[in-house]
């Protein structure tokens, strides 16, 4: 429903719930008994670049695709967005990540907060 009205693909009800429940974090915005708005984070991909070039990297990747891939009900869809850093995007897009903005999406964001 909110989705929708923000004109992004729909989910059905039991992936949205799964997705929900599957979050390290979740927000939500409620106005008189009714969410209005909600956030959620997500993990990082990471390997040590002594170990980097061996594999590693793809075989994460790889098997966070699958876990999502495999969660994912007959009819309905997911995506998976990411942050890459500067001269990696090579290595995501063999693996069928899109670099954005292009006709679906707008620009990557990134908030560095320090504490």
């Amino acid at each position: 429903m909110y989705r929708k009205s923000v004109d992004w693909l729909l989910f059905s009800k039991e992936q949205t719930r799964k997705s929900l429940d599957n979050s390290l974090y979740a927000v939500t915005a409620v106005n008189e008994n009714q969410t209005v708005g909600m956030g959620r984070l997500i993990v990082d991909i990471v390997v040590h670049p002594t170990y980097q070039k061996k594999g590693i990297g793809t075989n994460i990747t790889n098997m966070l695709v699958e876990y999502v891939k495999n969660r994912i009900p007959i009819g309905g869809s997911s995506s998976i967005q990411l942050i890459v850093e500067k001269g990696k995007e090579e290595f995501y897009e063999k693996m069928g990540f899109k670099r954005i903005p292009h006709d679906y999406c707008g620009s990557g964001m990134r908030k560095v907060i320090y504490r």
